[in-house]
């Protein structure tokens, strides 16, 4: 019996001798201090998320944060790991040169999504736009939607959403209308040739009195004969609308041209239409 015992225990230490027991120690130390971090980690950033949460169209925060935890986690464990393994003996120039040999061939392969998120990045330091702006891009003009960590999506004027990369975005010119206090609207009224020098003036000031008659317009419209065209006498309006929304822009542009039309066929003054005259010569 007392044989069998120690055979046992022979066998026992035999396989604690086979595993290191400061390795295992090592092991177990390492983890719980990386699920330490972890939990760290998350705290941090559920914070950093509840103060920025009320930034409603700035930072995109619900798309930063968690990419940039798992980046965070990652280098925790590559540290540790790297550190535990050196302790022990382990060379890690081969580790190092695999990781940079990797990291060489994930740059190539993620080229574009890496250069939207340094243009995120661009985007977002110059404070360009916010989601709920009216913006325009190269040929694209709507709402900004979103605003995530690769790309930029806006409602165009047809109700189309439209992705652009945040790179190219970052490399164009951009117009937020939503940041004009004020929208210019340049209106032309073509008249006929016959109209007479008084309703032409009549017409000037009909147009004045259009601007002025409306609380939405500064009182600072420059009204004057443009042009002489080919088949028209132009009065040109250029004034300021007291908005910045788009949609609003167009309905007080239409109703202006509305008022107008209707002032202008009580004064009898004509607008003209395209028309060419031929003089044909007697042989």
């Amino acid at each position: 019996m007392l044989d069998e015992i120690l055979a046992y225990a022979d066998k026992i230490e035999k396989v604690f001798s086979t595993f290191k027991i400061n390795l295992i120690l090592g092991v177990i130390v390492n983890v719980i201090i990386i699920a330490v971090l972890f939990k760290v980690t998350e705290i941090f950033t559920h914070n950093i998320q509840k103060r920025f949460q009320s930034d409603d169209g700035g930072f995109p925060i619900n798309s930063v944060l968690p990419i940039l935890e798992k980046i965070i986690k990652f280098l925790i464990v590559f540290i540790i790991v790297a550190s535990f393994l050196q302790s022990q003996g382990y060379s890690l120039t081969s580790l190092i040169a695999g990781f940079g040999i990797t990291g060489l061939a994930v740059g190539f392969a993620a080229q574009q999504t890496i250069a939207s998120m340094f243009g995120t990045i661009a985007v977002l330091a110059d404070k360009v736009y916010r989601t709920g702006d009216y913006i325009k891009i190269k040929d694209y003009e709507g709402t900004v939607e979103t605003i995530n960590i690769r790309s930029t999506k806006i409602r165009t004027l047809d109700n189309f959403v439209v992705t652009i990369p945040n790179n190219i975005v970052a490399d164009s010119i951009i117009q937020n209308v939503s940041k004009a206090n004020k929208r210019r609207l340049d209106l032309t009224f073509g008249v006929t040739y016959d109209t007479t020098n008084e309703k032409l003036q009549r017409g000037i000031d009909i147009i004045k009195e259009i601007v002025h008659e409306r609380h939405d317009m500064y009182k600072d419209p420059l009204v004057s004969i443009q042009k002489l065209d080919s088949s028209s006498i132009n009065i040109r309006m250029q004034a300021y609308a007291k908005t910045k929304a788009y949609d609003t822009f167009l309905k007080i542009r239409g109703e202006i041209y509305l008022e107008a039309v209707k002032r202008f066929r009580e004064e009898g003054i004509d607008f003209a239409f395209p028309s060419t005259t031929v003089y044909m010569a007697k042989n």
